[in-house]
This record gives C-alpha cells, structure tokens and sequence, in this order.
C-alpha cells in the first residue's frame, strides 16, 4: 500500500518513513501541504499521515476543503496537540483517526494499516490464490499452511500481484504501487525482489514472466494446460 507522509520536521519525517517502509508500505513525505496537494493531485494514495503544523499553516483547513470536493482517502492525523478540543477539530475537517506526538512507531504503522484497510472498495484482509494464503492484519504470507518469511518489499510485490491475479502486473505498476517515487522502473530493482519471491513461494511456480509485459500470478505449474 502507498503512504503519504507530510511532516516539515527532518528527522521525524525520516523515522516515520523508515518505520512506514519497514513494515511494507511505499511512502512519499514531503515537508509541507503544497508539495502534499500537487501529489495528491497525481497520485492515487491508500493512506495519509498528516501532521498538523507545516510551514503553510495548519493542514486541517486544506483537508476540509479537499473533503467538500468529495475525496475519501483516509486520513490520519498526527500533531503535538492532544487536548480534546483539538482531536474534536480534526474529525470535524475529516480526519478518520488522530494520533498525539510522541507515539509509538508500532501503533502508527497499525493504525494507518487499519485505516487503509477499511477505506471504500479495498479488497478484503484475507487474499488466497491456490495453496497461498496472505493475511493483511497479521502481515503474514502462507504457503500449504507453512509461514513464509519475507521481506517488506516481497510482500509489497506479493499483495498487489494477489490484487491482480490472473491478470499481467508490468513492472511499472509494480513499482508505483510497492516503491516511493524516487524507485527507477528500469533498474533491475524488481528482477532481484520478485527472484527472492519467487525462491521463497517455492515450487510449483506461482509467478510466471510474460515477457515484454510484466508479471502474472496464475495457476500452480503443474495445473497449467
């Protein structure tokens, strides 16, 4: 899932971004809200940490004007200011959570997986293709009942091709989806992820190559005709 992170203080933003990209997700984090809206505009996001105090102002004003225009991405709001009168005015403007500064890096990365997860027209927690099982409140990946251990960034890979199965994945979706937007579609970023998922999935092959297109996740190879 892709995160948007806005938070003008450096070493926070780099800690949050670190935590968020641990834990599996493709974070964009940008300073303020104009660098935030011109994103927004471009980019279609499953979650938004928001921080209240940016150099522009105070973000709640641009969210309630962004959510008169109807947009629904859930927000999370993230701010020194914890006093009832404060979480009040961010649910007002439209916040769907709020969470106090200082936090614990283990509950905002639930809380915005929570988030992300209950938005409209998300697919259900619980993805199976075949003898695959994937488990979105546990981040845990199964394989013939047997827990795979995978990497934040193969489980990325493996959640959006569960998305798409039976359909081809090219290597450009894969990157929007599972990278920030500083990844190079071009580089062999994804060759050396979906090598190390395909090792780990084991046999029979799950992920076959449709070259010159990208990637389908279809039937077991012995079950192919």
């Amino acid at each position: 899932m892709r995160v948007l992170l806005v938070e003008d203080e450096t070493d926070l933003r780099d800690l949050i971004t670190a935590g968020l990209a641990s834990a599996g997700y493709a974070v964009d984090a940008v300073a303020d809200w104009p660098q935030a809206d011109m994103l927004l505009t471009l980019t279609e996001y499953d979650c938004v940490v928001l921080d209240r105090h940016v150099p522009s102002g105070d973000t709640l004003r641009a969210l309630d004007a962004r959510r008169r225009t109807g947009w629904s991405t859930p927000v999370l709001c993230l701010t020194a200011l914890h006093a009832v009168t404060d979480r009040v005015d961010g649910f007002r403007a439209g916040a769907d959570d709020y969470l106090a500064k200082p936090f614990a890096m283990v509950e905002l990365v639930m809380r915005v997986g929570s988030l992300a997860r209950r938005a409209p027209g998300r697919l259900p927690v619980h993805l199976t293709h075949a003898d695959l099982e994937l488990d979105g409140a546990r981040r845990e990946v199964r394989r013939g009942g047997i827990l795979l251990s995978l990497t934040p960034k193969e489980y990325a890979v493996l959640h959006h091709l569960l998305m798409h199965r039976e359909s081809v994945v090219t290597r450009t979706a894969l990157v929007e989806h599972c990278w920030d937007e500083m990844a190079d579609p071009v580089s062999n970023v994804v060759d050396a992820v979906m090598a190390g998922l395909r090792r780990k999935l084991g046999s029979p092959a799950l992920i076959r190559t449709v070259r010159g297109h990208g990637f389908l996740l279809g039937p077991p190879a012995g079950d192919r005709p």
